[in-house]
């Protein structure tokens, strides 16, 4: 059987795309077993085990009636649930946050232009970036990963755009709205502040966008939402950044029955705050129980460092036995030793916890 890079044509793929990349966590299925003992505990891809809203998945299943017609481009009925949710702002839509934020830099950035990154984060920045032929600039962060506020702006003082993620993935890292504040006044270019964690913690940057004309929120109904499969995200964004983002988008980016999920998934307010509630407190009896060191964290996920062994040994290990988790060796600027842990069911974490504790 031919290896997948062996064609002759492999030499016409872009030289970002022939190897490296996004690296997905592992899958595997449950065996069908009702046992407790034969299920799999999947831990390794930040989603959330808890089902959506009902109300989610009732106006989701009525848009199925009218999928023959096209969604609404701009997304109205979205868009004016996001505001009556958040208040007045000003919001744009794409399939998930990996949408959002590749139109962003589409709109800004031309080839041979800087994007800055706090490192080790989230991967798709800077893939995004170099495909639209960008310079990538990582900043990185100190040992204890959070940002070096000095260091990031020398960084991004003349990047078109910068990419900061609070909570942080994959360490958890919550960054303070004062250092964010400092960033915004210092840099020439945009910020855009990944929040597609920050219901899970307590900061809430929403009142910079009154402030600042150069920052971009980015969110998602990915995760606390629980509607990952569905890949709706959005964007807070200056007035001016709306038209240039409309145009730059495909078009229908988001599909009618994933927007209407998603407007459903805000009306239930209930469901969000039990959601929110039971991700934190599962979190701090993952962080009590743990034998290995735990970094704090602002999201439904947290980093553990296993050293002497590698992140990839332990997940490994951790597989072996039934419990699916992320090594976090391809993260730049991140350690062989660490995996990443998402908060699950309650049977999910007491088997993660069971597990490694005898390793």
């Amino acid at each position: 059987m031919a290896k997948e890079n062996d064609s002759r044509y492999t030499s016409l793929v872009r030289d970002c795309y022939r190897s490296g990349g996004y690296v997905f966590a592992r899958r595997a299925g449950n065996t069908g077993e009702d046992d407790e003992a034969c299920r799999v505990a999947r831990l390794a891809s930040n989603e959330n085990p808890r089902p959506p809203s009902p109300l989610a998945l009732e106006r989701g299943c009525q848009a199925l009636r009218e999928v023959n017609r096209y969604p609404d481009e701009r997304m109205a009925d979205l868009v004016r649930a996001l505001a009556k949710f958040h208040g007045q702002y000003h919001f744009v839509t794409g399939v998930g946050m990996d949408g959002v934020i590749e139109t962003v830099i589409r709109t800004l950035v031309c080839p041979g232009e800087r994007v800055a990154v706090s490192t080790p984060t989230f991967s798709f920045y800077g893939l995004a970036a170099m495909a639209q032929g960008a310079e990538v600039v990582n900043s990185p962060r100190r040992p204890d990963f959070s940002v070096d506020v000095h260091q990031f702006v020398r960084s991004a003082r003349d990047a078109k755009i910068s990419f900061l993620c609070t909570p942080n993935n994959p360490t958890g890292n919550v960054t303070s709205r004062d250092d964010v504040e400092e960033i915004l006044s210092a840099i020439h270019g945009v910020l855009f502040l990944d929040n597609a964690y920050v219901e899970f913690c307590d900061e809430d940057y929403r009142p910079l966008m009154n402030r600042y004309e150069n920052l971009i929120l980015g969110r998602t109904f990915s995760k606390v939402f629980s509607l990952a499969g569905l890949r709706v995200g959005y964007a807070f964004v200056p007035l001016w950044l709306v038209p240039c983002y409309l145009r730059a988008a495909t078009p229908f980016t988001v599909n009618s029955v994933s927007a209407a999920a998603a407007t459903g998934a805000l009306a239930d307010r209930l469901h969000l705050k039990e959601t929110v509630e039971g991700v934190k407190r599962l979190r701090e009896l993952v962080v009590r129980e743990c034998k290995y060191p735990v970094f704090h964290s602002g999201a439904n996920f947290v980093m553990v460092d296993v050293s002497p062994s590698s992140g990839r040994e332990m997940a490994d290990r951790l597989a072996e036995r039934g419990v699916l988790v992320r090594s976090c060796e391809s993260f730049p600027g991140l350690g062989p030793h660490y995996i990443r842990v998402s908060i699950g069911e309650e049977w999910e974490n007491a088997r993660f916890l069971d597990v490694i504790n005898a390793l």
